[in-house]
């Protein structure tokens, strides 16, 4: 059970953070992650595997599209919400659900098939059709590479002339990429020309953690975790801005 001191807890990053930990979809510790480094925390968004977890991983994804075009780094007229399969096809189905019933705002969802579909109706996506002019939000859960983002703004192009105005993360590991004093976040929004926004960053999750207590009373992060946390960004968090 994770509680908190009372301090912070209508931050949108601070709910967030401690959703990702009763989900057990953030984990402390020392994990060995697919790049080879060693990491002191771990996100497995296929914790996210129950109607009422993603429920609110889509309300959490809608209440950030919805101040992102309420300050107008998204433009009020987005109609479908993509998410790149396989992870991204329930977030981009509970974010418009969210949208819709919640945020009063009527929008539709499209998804990719890894294999185009060469009977019935055909194509290469299902839910709402792609058609040129339209104004796409990308959903996705972590950015490594941009890979993802890389595959995907091909095929969406040559289904129509869309237009991809942006892309909401859960996280950003705000980690250099490969080669580069850039985060993968920043590389891409250089690349392609649309901001990426994080319902919650890395520092924010550290942050907010560190405020809050396991039932016993006890700190939920120690002071070896803590520790741990400040070297390996010092090492591999992305310096430029």
């Amino acid at each position: 059970m994770v509680a908190d001191n009372g301090q912070h807890q209508t931050s949108l990053q601070h709910r967030f953070t401690q959703f990702l930990l009763q989900s057990e979809a953030l984990k402390f510790g020392d994990f060995t992650l697919k790049s080879g480094r060693q990491s002191p925390y771990f996100i497995n968004a296929g914790a996210f595997d129950d109607g009422a977890k993603i429920a609110l991983l889509g309300e959490f994804y809608a209440t950030v599209i919805e101040g992102l075009i309420s300050e107008g780094t998204f433009p009020k007229d987005v109609e479908t919400v993509f998410g790149p399969a396989y992870k991204g096809i329930p977030l981009a189905v509970s974010t418009a659900i969210a949208l819709t019933s919640a945020h009063h705002m009527p929008i539709g969802y499209t998804f990719d098939r890894k294999e185009k579909k060469d009977h019935g109706d055909g194509g290469s996506f299902v839910g709402t059709p792609l058609r040129d002019g339209m104004k796409v939000v990308m959903v996705d859960d972590v950015m490594t590479a941009g890979t993802a983002v890389r595959e995907s703004i091909p095929k969406l192009k040559a289904e129509a002339d869309v237009e991809v105005v942006g892309l909401v993360l859960a996280v950003d590991r705000m980690e250099q990429s490969k080669g580069s004093e850039a985060s993968a976040v920043q590389t891409i929004e250089r690349e392609f020309s649309f901001p990426v926004r994080s319902i919650v960053n890395v520092r924010q999750i550290f942050q907010a953690a560190a405020e809050m207590q396991h039932g016993d009373g006890s700190a939920l992060l120690s002071a070896d975790i803590q520790q741990a946390a400040e070297k390996y960004l010092a090492r591999y968090g992305s310096h430029t801005v």
